[in-house]
């Protein structure tokens, strides 16, 4: 059988990932601070990149001015333009011009947005120490579709499967609440049993309140498989029942990155926005900085729900997210990160 040649395998790579970013742009809807050009012109955005990067100096303004005006799928048709009309790869002059966490910000707005949850999931498992948080942000949050991308561009990617790096850097529950969530098969059906609820939310009292001692698993099952429509009614009965929040009971019940995961869903199922709200005032609250949280979220959220993010931010924290950002960080990685805030509320 003839070899497919690197080549051809790149343009396959390269019309999957331009694919995968049209069907981003698709479901996204417009609760995004950054939109895509109406008179849009690749070539010309090409050339303009070029000039930017080309001689001595690099002209940051010009490139946060086209990046940040432009919507993912656009970014992508420019970086194949700059390929064809240029000859060079645009990620790589991107890469030798800018430097730190502003190069942070530029190269994942210009990763398709599944590679860019592929490439932070294996960051987080890779290397000495395992960034928990990253893990647990990316997986309890996505829908299975997102889910079953990930899964996919991971194997592409590193030729191992995500649930393979996850068994093997992770462990206990926690590892079995990371491996539940990668399967991406909780059920999305809007239709709720009323009986199955009752039994879900007493069956949650009695591994948790009722007896000495926790039954995780129980909690596991139950928060990594049931809808979301589910759930949300097996909170309502469980305060009912234990006269008491499913999150006290979480935090009273389990401990370290099992009650951080379990709590993570939980809080996704009742308001995502208000998830990464709070995720984005840790990142920056008290002494230093978690600038891979802050960009990590700032970068994915900004096309999808960012409008509503800040709308929590404000509404919990009763400062905007934008004067959060200002006040925590400083040239061009404060100027790009205000813009894809969306500007002051």
């Amino acid at each position: 059988m003839a070899r497919t040649s690197r080549t051809s395998r790149t343009i396959c790579t390269a019309d999957w990932l331009l694919e995968d970013c049209r069907n981003f742009i698709a479901m996204a809807g417009n609760r995004g601070t950054i939109r895509g050009a109406s008179n849009f012109n690749p070539d010309a955005d090409a050339q303009k990149l070029r000039k930017a990067m080309k001689g001595l100096g690099t002209d940051e303004d010009a490139i946060i001015e086209i990046l940040v005006s432009r919507n993912l799928s656009q970014r992508q048709e420019i970086k194949m333009t700059y390929k064809a009309t240029i000859g060079r790869d645009l990620m790589d002059d991107l890469k030798s011009e800018l430097s730190g966490k502003f190069e942070n910000v530029i190269v994942g707005l210009m990763t398709p947005i599944t590679l860019y949850d592929v490439e932070e999931l294996k960051r987080a498992l890779k290397g000495a120490g395992t960034d928990e948080g990253c893990l647990i942000e990316i997986l309890a949050s996505r829908t299975n579709e997102e889910i079953r991308r990930i899964n996919d561009t991971y194997k592409r990617q590193y030729g191992t499967s995500l649930e393979k790096d996850i068994v093997s850097d992770t462990s206990s529950r926690f590892r079995r609440v990371l491996v539940s969530l990668a399967t991406g098969n909780r059920d999305e059906s809007p239709y709720v049993d009323q009986g199955l609820v009752q039994q879900d939310a007493q069956c949650l009292y009695e591994a948790g309140e009722k007896k000495w001692g926790t039954d995780e698993d129980h909690f596991i099952t139950i928060l990594c498989s049931r809808s979301r429509s589910h759930l949300l009614r097996v909170f309502e009965e469980y305060k009912n029942i234990a006269n008491k929040d499913i999150t006290e009971s979480i935090k009273s019940e389990m401990s370290g990155d099992l009650e951080d995961a379990l709590l993570a869903i939980v809080k996704c199922m009742r308001n995502k926005s208000a998830y990464f709200a709070e995720r984005l005032y840790k990142s920056m609250k008290g002494l230093g900085t978690d600038d891979d949280t802050l960009v990590r979220l700032m970068v994915s959220r900004c096309e999808i729900d960012m409008i509503d993010i800040k709308a929590e931010f404000k509404r919990t924290y009763g400062k905007s997210l934008y004067s959060f950002i200002k006040g925590d960080t400083s040239g061009d990685y404060r100027k790009i990160l205000l813009l894809l805030c969306g500007g002051e509320d």
